[in-house]
């Protein structure tokens, strides 16, 4: 029979990959706790009616992107091609909006979205990310890109700049849009035939285009800043200032505007090589949209492939916690009574804490004792009829390949040694 493969744009985490996932997951737990985010995890299926309100109609995610479908009873369901409005519904859905304010949510999870796969990006994707619901000044922008920023220095991932941006508000957009459409109508032709139908459908997205002939006539377009009122200019301002005074460098950059429609007024992100590591911004609207009261948000998506691969790529040496480690010790035996005693001390070693080995294949020693090596066990020792017999066996370093003999009649001296070891 044929060999049946994973579908187009996932793939399998496993092995020495998996050990820096491990890293970024425990890294995300410690620093998001340490700025006070509690975690949520909302359902990877949502009512597709969610999306077309929350990220948009015009959208390239609502209109090429999304896994839909109607299911047994007819209605109408999507994989969740992002996680921010799921977090939204969840916050109008509970009530939270009663709860002490601001709300800070962190989550970790898949998303789905139908397009090309490429480095960092699958149609199955992790993404990490931050909401802060219930907080209007731009303190709420700084305490989550101060997150991010923290986050990348922690995993000492080199070579990211942070570009931020505002997009106004509503009415500061409407100016820009008209401005915009002005400055592409002039130039239409030379568009790529998505951007030419960005142009009629959600302009702000010319400017995120990657293709080297729109971003050549994008050089002279109209800036959004420029069609800032004074509230959404002080705002950003604001932002700035306290960027500096926390010394996170940045770059001002007219070209991020982001791609889902609910975002308003900041907008940022940390690129690498030309890729976007964090994305995110302020979307003050968005909750209104899932149908709750007025209330600011604020928060970013990480997509967790990407940053593994930077993680590999980046760092000289794989990150702490990073490297195979083995168990603390592999129980070697020979005949019926070393079986059971490796399997017995094996048992109480984990119950200890201390994570164990013993063969499960009926190998002979020496094949059990290059096992041991290849999984980098940090301690080894054989047991068979003459251990057993004299109660103690010789506990082997394989780092410095020194032994010394250790009672193994209840566990408890064997349970001492490797921990100490350890």
């Amino acid at each position: 029979m044929a060999m049946i493969q994973a579908p187009k744009g996932t793939k399998d985490i496993y092995g020495e990959e998996m050990r820096y996932w491990r890293r970024l997951e425990n890294e995300i737990r410690t620093i998001t706790e340490l700025h006070g985010f509690s975690e949520i995890r909302t359902p990877v299926i949502e009512h597709t009616e969610l999306f077309l309100r929350g990220v948009g109609e015009t959208t390239d995610v609502v209109q090429k992107e999304m896994y839909s479908f109607q299911d047994k009873a007819g209605r109408e369901i999507s994989l969740r091609p992002e996680i921010t409005a799921g977090a939204a519904r969840a916050y109008v859905e509970h009530g939270m909006h009663i709860n002490p304010q601001p709300t800070k949510f962190f989550y970790m999870g898949p998303n789905f979205r139908y397009e090309k796969p490429q480095a960092g990006r699958y149609r199955q994707h992790h993404q990490f990310g931050v909401e802060i619901f219930g907080a209007e000044s731009p303190a709420a922008e700084t305490e989550i890109i101060s997150l991010g920023f923290s986050l990348l220095e922690k995993l000492n991932v080199r070579g990211v700049t942070l570009h931020i941006n505002s997009i106004g508000c509503a009415e500061c957009r409407k100016i820009y849009q008209r401005r915009l459409k002005d400055f592409l109508g002039s130039n239409l032709s030379g568009l790529c035939a998505t951007c030419r139908e960005r142009f009629e459908k959600n302009p702000l997205r010319v400017l995120d285009c990657k293709m080297a002939t729109c971003k050549a006539i994008l050089e002279n377009a109209p800036s959004v800043i420029d069609a800032l009122d004074d509230d959404c200019r002080a705002h950003f301002e604001s932002l700035r200032q306290t960027l500096s005074a926390l010394g996170i460098p940045f770059l001002v950059d007219p070209k991020v505007v982001r791609g889902l429609d609910y975002y308003t007024r900041t907008v940022f992100e940390f690129i690498h090589d030309g890729l976007t590591v964090i994305g995110g911004g302020r979307y003050d609207g968005l909750i209104e949209e899932v149908g709750g009261a007025a209330t600011p948000a604020v928060g970013f998506g990480m997509g967790m492939e990407r940053l593994v691969l930077l993680l590999q790529k980046t760092n000289d040496e794989a990150p702490e916690n990073a490297q195979a480690d083995g168990p603390a010790v592999f129980l070697a035996n020979a005949g019926e009574k070393g079986f059971q005693k490796a399997q017995a001390l094996t048992y109480a070693l984990r119950k200890a804490g201390v994570s164990a080995e013993y063969d499960l294949l009926n190998r002979s020693v020496k094949a059990q004792m290059k096992y041991a090596n290849k999984i980098n066990a940090r301690f080894t020792a054989v047991l068979g009829d003459d251990e057993i017999e004299k109660g103690e066996a010789l506990l082997k370093d394989m780092n410095s390949g020194e032994s010394s003999a250790v009672a193994i009649t209840d566990g408890a001296r064997l349970i001492e040694r490797i921990g100490k070891g350890r």
